[in-house]
Formats: C-alpha cells, structure tokens, sequence
C-alpha cells in the first residue's frame, strides 16, 4: 500500500530526474562531463560494399492448357554462349527471377518439365506423362525489369 509520505517522495524524486535531465540537456557541448564521451566507442566507419547494378528477368511458366506450372527446370544463358549461366525452378505460381549484368544483352530462357494431364476423374494420368519444353528471348538495356512467359509444349 502506497501511503501519501510515499507518495510525495515518489514525486520529489522523479522531479528531480527530470530537472537534472533537463539541465544536462541545456548544457553546451563543452561543459558536459567528459564521462558521457567516454562512454560512447569510437568505431570505425565500414562502409557497405555498393551493390552493382542489374537487371531483372522475371517470369512465369506456362503449361499446354495456359495455367502457371509448378517445378518447372528454368535454365537463361547469354545469346552466343553454348552453356547455361543460370539454372532455377519456378514457384508455386509458376513464377522465376534472376538477376543479371546491367549490360545490354540478348538472354535465352529455356524451360523443361515433365507434364501429367489431368483425367476426368481430376486424377493425374501417368501412363500419358510427357516432356515439355519452350523457350523464350528477352533484352535487357541496362537497369530494368523485363517480363516474360514461357510457353511450354
């Protein structure tokens, strides 16, 4: 139980706190104890790596019956290079991104899945399972995001 003596004391400290935060804040910057700068550490500044500039290829996977495909094999190589410099699989939505040098440069996706179609039963037919492939080309100019769909047949 908080009595009126405790009451009053409670008060008087918390005025007090608050005039000596007061006073130190009005203070000049010379006359603050030299404690305070102590306290705070000197560290040196690191300065973050600047994150280079790209591009953005993002897209979207298609099957035969034009909905968003799951799982499907996403492989975008440079135009006039033999091999792959990227390999990723698209989302649940069907969906990819990759970044890429902020060159101007032609890039060829290619996409691959294995494709079930589905009975009437709404049942996956596995004996009719067959493999699908499309392709797609996007140029990037720079700093930009490019959209694209990958039709797959």
């Amino acid at each position: 139980m908080i009595t009126k003596g405790v009451r009053i004391a409670l008060a008087a400290v918390w005025l007090a706190v608050m005039v000596c935060a007061a006073h130190a804040r009005a203070l000049p910057q010379e006359q603050k104890p030299q404690q305070e700068e102590e306290k705070k550490p000197q560290r040196s500044e690191k300065k973050k790596p600047q994150e280079k500039p790209y591009g953005l290829i993002f897209g979207t996977a298609y099957g035969p019956d034009d909905r968003p495909l799951y799982g499907v094999k996403i492989t975008i190589r440079r135009e006039g290079k033999k091999h792959a410099t990227w390999e990723l699989v698209s989302d649940h939505r069907g969906e990819f991104a990759q970044r890429v040098p902020a060159d101007a440069a032609d890039y060829l996706i290619k996409g691959e899945a294995e494709y079930a179609p589905v009975g009437a039963d709404g049942k996956p037919q596995l004996s009719k399972k067959k493999k699908l492939r499309g392709e797609s080309r996007v140029h990037i100019e720079g700093e930009e995001r490019q959209d694209v769909g990958v039709h797959l047949q």
